[in-house]
């Protein structure tokens, strides 16, 4: 369930081999990177069943509809085999709906022809509740595989509430990551409880060893 994160703008390829490394003996479900360094994660997971996710229209959102596409089919084209990608904030705040589901159905349609799994991120931090709850009818409507809460770029991260807001609108449809400021095993699993099936985190490996001292005094 967790996909493990590496975003930092001083990344570096010994960085990336470590994660890589990491995900692998740990069995998480994806290395969580930018797209740039893609090929090269493609290439060390390439016997793994870990999956190797692209960050798309990071961390604000801010470019257009066609620069994002562009984006998905070039990270698709490096060996990614799943996208997390940040909507048009501004265009939500306008009330643009229009320009979400286009946005929506452009990217989820070009992960789709490739196989990938796409996921939505809200950045939760910088909307109100009305407003989460519209990306996610939609969501529910186009149907991406995620809805997620946050960047973990944002004033803040996940929450409990959002991600609970989050899986009563989108129901059995499409799934909720909680990203962003999840960093030991108590937090992640009153996300999960809250109804996360994904938790995209850097401390992936301190929640899983903190889960197992859990399961030993069990």
């Amino acid at each position: 369930m967790i996909d493990h994160t590496l975003l930092k703008a001083d990344a570096t390829k010994e960085g990336f081999k470590q994660l890589c490394h990491e995900a692998d003996n740990y069995g998480f479900k994806i290395v969580a990177i930018n797209s740039s360094p893609v090929k090269l994660c493609a290439k060390l997971l390439k016997d793994s069943s870990v999956h190797v996710g692209a960050a798309i229209g990071f961390p604000l959102g801010q470019t257009t509809i066609e620069t994002k596409v562009f984006e998905v089919e070039d990270a698709a084209a490096n060996g990614a085999d799943e996208i997390d990608y940040v909507i048009n904030i501004g265009e939500l705040k306008d009330g643009n709906t229009d320009y979400i589901r286009e946005e929506m159905e452009a990217i989820v349609s070009a992960s789709k022809k490739h196989g990938m799994l796409s996921k939505v991120i809200l950045e939760n931090c910088y909307l109100t509740d009305d407003e989460k709850r519209k990306v996610c009818e939609i969501a529910r409507e186009v149907l991406p595989d995620f809805v997620k809460t946050s960047t973990g770029f944002g004033t803040g991260g996940a929450t409990i509430v959002d991600v609970a807001l989050m899986k009563e609108v989108v129901g059995d449809k499409v799934k909720v990551k909680a990203a962003g400021g999840i960093r030991d095993f108590e937090t992640a699993e009153k996300m999960i409880e809250a109804g996360a099936e994904r938790i995209g985190t850097s401390s992936g490996i301190k929640i899983i060893e903190e889960y197992k001292s859990v399961l030993k005094k069990k």
